[in-house]
């Protein structure tokens, strides 16, 4: 059996209990294949960088699978077939992650670079005007 991570992109009008109820039906093709969902992570419903079919939010959703191809691929045909799911990306890995994914982890305010304006001007920038 082969390592997946599969994420996937629901409609933003579907509720969380929706999208919830979607990914038991993608585990139960999963099982049926042979196949088990190691992780489920709901990351929430999230702004999309583009319109995708006229919504400018999803629901995502990670899933670590382990099962074979062909599990896989009616996974990914049922998936099409459903209207709600806007977009969906499965990936081939070599290990799963353990532990919570990298957006899920909480991030400090410390952490991050800079923060504030930095040389973009602004109170910490120079104040001279800039010229287009």
């Amino acid at each position: 059996m082969a390592l997946y991570e599969h994420i996937f992109l629901a409609r933003q009008d579907v509720s969380q209990q929706q999208v919830e109820e979607l990914t038991a039906q993608l585990t139960e093709i999963l099982s049926q294949g042979g196949g088990k969902v190691t992780k489920n992570e709901y990351w929430g419903l999230k702004g999309l960088s583009y319109r995708i079919r006229k919504n400018r939010k999803a629901h995502y959703t990670l899933l670590n699978i382990d099962a074979s191809a062909p599990a896989v691929a009616e996974m990914e045909r049922q998936m099409r077939i459903n209207e709600d799911v806007l977009r969906f990306m499965t990936v081939r890995v070599d290990e799963l992650e353990e532990g919570p994914s990298a957006m899920m982890q909480k991030r400090d305010r410390d952490d991050r670079d800079g923060g504030g304006r930095g040389d973009r001007g602004g109170p910490s920038g120079d104040r001279r005007p800039r010229r287009f």
